[in-house]
């Protein structure tokens, strides 16, 4: 580093406190006081209140002789001098100190601003210079680490503290200062005030929390960073997609990018989306299982479906109301409805015409009791036998034909050992486990890791994860067929996450941002497919490298890390 780019550092007492050198010292307003400020303070005081109880003490006297107020004697006109000059500086005793402060405050913000100027300049210069290069190997961690974060003002602080009392709720502060990221920032340190830990690690500022507001989390106080890696490209259908995936698992990317490889080497996958629909099911009551069956025959008769979806259609203009499925339970009765929700995931579509559709039987059946808008009939977020054999969501097929020479080459095994492997681990281990949706892989770290990049709701990866792999020997033993089915993926591109930057930005590079005017729906169901297309390629991966041995080196490799994480936290 070229030394003459930073003056000498001065020795060490030059820092410590002295009164010799004023310029070590910013002013203080107080400084231009002939006497110490205590002592001034305490003499205005004095002579304040002495006076006033002088003057109305004289005033008493005058009003009970009848003596007219405005004839003043030598005395009372200087004491009336008095007690205006001691008020005024009283009512500047208060601005002193605040000068004093401000002073002091601008003082430090001007040295800050002068080292953060020097600093910008110092690393600039390393960069262009060749020596710094190598230097910049060895520095110290805590050279990337985010500048520790600016003291609260006064106003922010008594914000803190009164979110610590309890005084005002945490949940209003957005509503109360109408600055989300103002809010976030106070509930951040009331957070890490009432729990006595640190939240240095958790970044705060480069997020829009206005985005968030009323839709996608509440009280925040930060965001988690997840890296985001491209697998592909994908050919699926004739078209190549890459694949955002976000994840923290090594190897996930690596091996799936591999599978994405052997498929576009042997001509490509293609998908077949053979049932969309998305479920609720609500759960009435009657006082009798007779006056339920009455319910349910109600609702099977056909006669009775076009009322109901006309009914139920007016909530959204994409609600489109495909079936109705009633199930007793004693006097309980369980309806799953099913409609088309267009781009929308469609659960809040879905809600609202089935609450449309209740209110309207409340009519006809004035004695049924609404127990619930959901009565896991549904079934949401949970595995469930329904979902795997009705479907739920985007219900797909994808399939690829792998030539025997690029699974020698590129998967590095033998189309016989995937087969056997693919029997013996993905349908009789998963059924011997008792799995329900469970015959593959590893579908649900492909799903999820698409779901986070793209701004689907990750809960909804247990039943858009249900999925069977199969793999058959065709050509006579010369190529392999490689399918997977998945009738449960739960996937929009509108609405809920899908409008942040970054999730939104990832939608955008898979050509499926936003809702799709010319054709309805197209765009969830492509983005379903493209699910679809890269669990496809996650298998065909992860079975190759456990059926050649190499599943474990691979993760030795790839997913451990030999950073030094003790120098990274110190």
């Amino acid at each position: 580093m070229d030394v003459r780019r930073r003056p000498p550092k001065q020795p060490s007492h030059y820092h410590q406190t002295s009164t010799s050198d004023p310029n070590l010292h910013p002013p203080k307003a107080s400084d231009a006081l002939p006497l110490p400020l205590y002592l001034t303070n305490g003499i205005f005081f004095t002579l304040f209140f002495s006076v006033a109880y002088y003057l109305l003490h004289r005033w008493r006297d005058k009003i009970r002789s009848s003596t007219p107020l405005h004839v003043v004697t030598l005395s009372e006109l200087a004491a009336i001098l008095s007690l205006i000059a001691s008020f005024i500086y009283l009512l500047g005793f208060f601005g002193i100190d605040f000068v004093q402060s401000f002073i002091s405050r601008a003082s430090h913000d001007a040295w800050d601003m002068e080292d953060e100027v020097e600093s910008r300049f110092i690393i600039e210069e390393d960069r262009r210079s060749p020596a710094a290069i190598g230097s910049s190997i060895s520095a110290p961690v805590s050279r990337f680490m985010d500048p520790p974060a600016p003291l609260p003002s006064q106003e922010e602080e008594d914000l803190v503290k009164s979110v610590v009392s309890g005084e005002i709720p945490s949940y209003s502060l957005e509503s109360r200062l109408g600055d989300c990221y103002r809010a976030a920032s106070i509930r951040r340190e009331a957070v890490q005030r009432l729990t006595g830990r640190s939240l240095d690690g958790l970044p705060l500022d480069g997020f829009d929390y206005q985005s968030i507001l009323g839709q996608c989390c509440e009280m925040p106080i930060g965001y988690v960073q997840i890296p985001v890696g491209i697998a592909g490209p994908l050919l699926l259908n004739g078209c190549e997609y890459s694949v955002p995936m976000a994840t923290t698992e090594g190897c996930l990317v690596a091996s799936t990018n591999r599978g994405c490889k052997a498929i576009y080497a042997s001509g490509g996958a293609t998908s077949i989306l053979y049932k969309d629909g998305m479920s609720r099911a609500p759960v009435v009551k009657f006082e009798t299982a007779t006056r339920a069956s009455q319910l349910l025959f109600y609702l099977e008769e056909p006669a009775n479906f076009d009322a109901l979806a006309m009914v139920f259609n007016k909530s959204s203009r994409f609600a489109r109301l495909q079936k109705i499925q009633p199930t007793p339970a004693g006097r309980n009765l369980y309806i799953r409805f099913t409609c088309e929700t267009g781009d929308a995931m469609g659960m809040n579509m879905v809600s609202k015409g089935v609450q449309n559709v209740l209110e309207y039987l409340q009519v006809e059946f004035p004695d049924m009791e609404v127990v619930g808008i959901s009565g896991n009939f549904c079934c949401d977020k949970k595995p469930a036998a329904v979902n795997w054999l009705n479907g739920r969501g985007k219900s797909v097929i994808c399939e690829a034909t792998i030539t025997g020479e690029v699974i020698e080459k590129v998967l590095k095994t033998s189309i016989l050992a995937l087969v056997e492997l693919n029997t013996i681990k993905n349908l009789t281990g998963s059924a011997i486990a008792g799995a329900l949706g469970g015959f593959n892989a590893h579908a649900a770290n492909i799903v999820s890791a698409i779901f986070i990049a793209t701004g689907q709701d990750p809960a909804q990866n247990i039943e858009s994860s249900h999925c069977i792999t199969m793999m058959e020997a065709t050509n006579d033993g010369k190529d392999l067929h490689v399918s997977v089915t998945m009738p449960c993926i739960e996937v929009g591109t509108v609405g809920g996450g899908t409008q942040l930057a970054s999730q939104s930005a990832c939608l955008n590079l898979l050509g499926v941002k936003g809702a799709c005017r010319e054709s309805p729906a197209s765009n969830a169901r492509l983005l379903a497919a493209i699910v679809a297309g890269s669990v496809l390629a996650g298998e065909l991966s992860l079975m190759s490298a456990i059926a050649s041995g190499q599943l474990v080196k691979s993760h030795m490799k790839y997913n451990r890390s030999s950073r030094d994480m003790s120098t990274v936290t110190s």
